[in-house]
């Protein structure tokens, strides 16, 4: 099939997303694109893929069509189980989450991501200059999913340094251990994807780097969009662009009416 030249940021982003889930893996999926992301993956190449949502489905085949939110009727139609948010949760804590799909407004160099508020804390946090979603059920899924794979939109206010605020745990300050002894027992950030790129975290200091670079970008022009230093995997490649067949999926059969992915 023959790359698109017709694609959006968002449109990449799924993809990438998409690319990352494996088949028959478990993955707790939260609103949006994450939701594109995994019904991509099951149409494509992961047909075995088991979505978990925190309203307490598990394994719906999803043939109705795209959820609107985690508490949609269509998470709930051929469920394999449904208990409710408890025993989604429980399912997590008790390591049979392969990968949490969260997105978030701000991320720091160890993959620690804020979705709660922009200011000063912790004056702020009743008078924040930007109030954002919240957790909804992200901090957990951040602590107790085996990995997790974070979606950012990319530019340097977003890429911090310094978080404001700490809303979903990642890789916290990147010492050996630091989420085992802070009581976590997912091993973290897995992947992140971004507007201009996928990263990982290098195995011994935690830290985020660059893998690969989306069709436009380049190592320097990443980094020049970045608020802190990212380190460069040795292999440094460029994603392959969306495919033709992957877009009209996106587009006709899973968001045909543009709820999450943006047309152009």
């Amino acid at each position: 099939m023959t790359a698109s030249t017709d694609y959006t940021a968002q449109e990449i982003i799924v993809v990438a997303g998409s690319k990352v889930l494996e088949d028959n893996k478990i993955v707790f999926v939260g609103t949006g694109l994450p939701m594109v992301a995994s019904l991509l993956a099951i149409r494509t190449h992961a047909p075995g893929l088991i979505p978990v949502f925190e309203a307490g489905a598990v394994g719906p085949p999803l043939k109705c069509g795209l959820p609107l939110s985690v508490g949609d009727s269509k998470t709930f139609t051929g469920a394999s189980y449904l208990q409710g948010l408890n025993a989604a949760f429980e399912l997590t804590q008790r390591g049979f989450a392969d990968y949490g799909f969260i997105g978030g407004a701000e991320v720091d160099m160890y993959g620690n991501l804020n979705s709660t508020m922009i200011g000063d804390f912790p004056d702020g946090y009743q008078n924040p200059k930007v109030r954002l979603p919240g957790s909804g059920g992200a901090a957990d899924m951040a602590a107790s999913c085996e990995r997790t794979i974070l979606i950012v939109p990319h530019d340097k206010k977003k890429f911090s340094e310094k978080l404001t605020y700490v809303t979903s745990p990642g890789h916290l300050d990147g010492s050996p251990n630091a989420r085992f002894n802070a009581g976590m027992q997912g091993k973290g950030p897995y992947r992140v994807i971004t507007t201009k790129g996928v990263f990982d975290f290098e195995e011994q200091s935690k830290r985020m780097r660059i893998i690969h670079t989306f069709p436009g970008e380049t190592v320097d022009s990443i980094k020049a969009a970045t608020g802190f230093e990212l380190l460069v995997a040795p292999d440094v490649s460029e994603f392959a662009p969306p495919t033709v067949e992957e877009i009209r999926l996106i587009r006709e059969e899973i968001d045909p009416t543009g709820a999450f992915v943006k047309r152009a």
